[in-house]
């Protein structure tokens, strides 16, 4: 029997050397660049910074998207109640069957990086 395929998400906020707590996290699914999104599970950042909740993906998968509701975070933490510059951040990539896929945000209020961690 295969492993199921998964993805794993942590927010690191790198202006203040901290992870992001109590950021909203979306996860979509799609078998296709030509095929519609499918919501798949939906977390919030724990005080790690972490989404440990997030399930396998549905077999068939070929592409993830995350979306990360950022806004409220930075308005909240970064600018003392401003609009935030990136309210939400979505970040697409592609997966195989069977394996785990470790997508870390580095967030700060007018940039951002994402990388496959391990």
């Amino acid at each position: 029997m295969a492993s199921a395929t998964s993805v794993s998400t942590h927010i690191l906020d790198t202006s203040l050397g901290r992870p992001a707590a109590g950021v909203g996290v979306e996860l979509s699914v799609r078998s296709g660049h030509d095929t519609p999104w499918a919501a798949h599970a939906g977390s919030v950042t724990d005080a790690d910074g972490r989404c440990k909740d997030l399930p396998a993906l549905p077999e068939g998968t070929t592409q993830v998207r995350l979306r990360f509701e950022t806004g409220p975070y930075l308005s909240r933490e970064q600018r003392g109640g401003a609009t935030a510059f990136f309210p939400e951040i979505s970040v697409v990539f592609a997966v195989g069957p069977g394996e785990h896929y470790h997508v870390p945000l580095l967030l700060t209020p007018f940039g951002y990086s994402v990388y496959r961690g391990s």
